[in-house]
């Protein structure tokens, strides 16, 4: 799996004019997709234009706009006894303490990764701290690891890549419920479809 200079230009008709920086960025997620022979085209191009759309199309990790600001996860709230604590997920019937993780975990990396259990989990499945190190999730080679196997394996909403995207079925609009139900979904399945022609492209 590999972009060429056709493809590029097929992105550049249907996303619009491309820096240096962002065919770069490109190139390394493809390198990485290729590595991963489980992963076709369809799903390829999913994930490009999951992170094309969350990266606000810098197609680098980012931190959340705001920081959370407002936004549950991105709050520290006070107890009974003094002590600042932040809900674990979005259910909020659990927390954590400032005193043992020092931390908001507010959206960082390529699909934007929120919540304490999010981190934790991503953690536990490769064998990094992110919990007390959640910049670690900025990191390009952390980052694709969480969008891939996070997306595979359904960690962000229970959904995963197969759910929609699997031998000859393909549902681009749907598949955005992998990561946040069906926000944007119809304008994240068009740039897929622009990433699919690319990829394909001689």
């Amino acid at each position: 799996m590999i972009l060429t200079a056709g493809g590029f230009n097929i992105l550049r008709n249907g996303l619009g004019r491309l820096n240096q920086s962002q065919v770069n960025e490109i190139n390394f997620l493809v390198s990485q997709f290729d590595k991963d022979k489980s992963i076709s085209y369809p799903q390829a191009a999913y994930m490009l234009a999951t992170t094309w759309h969350e990266t606000a199309t810098t197609m680098l990790p980012i931190e959340e706009y705001g920081k959370g600001k407002g936004r549950t996860y991105g709050t520290w709230f006070k107890n009974s006894l003094g002590k600042l604590y932040s809900f674990i997920d979005g259910f909020k019937k659990a927390a954590y303490l400032f005193d043992d993780y020092p931390h908001l975990y507010y959206g960082r990396g390529y699909v934007q990764l929120t919540w304490w259990a999010n981190y934790d989990k991503a953690s536990n499945k490769l064998g990094y701290d992110y919990t007390q190190n959640p910049d670690l999730v900025m990191k390009k080679e952390h980052a694709v690891k969480i969008m891939i196997t996070g997306m595979k394996e359904g960690w962000f909403t229970g959904k995963k890549l197969s759910d929609y995207i699997h031998q000859s079925k393909k549902d681009y609009i749907n598949a955005r419920r992998i990561i946040n139900g069906t926000d944007k979904a119809k304008l994240i399945a068009g740039y897929a479809e622009i990433f699919e022609r690319a990829l394909r492209s001689l």
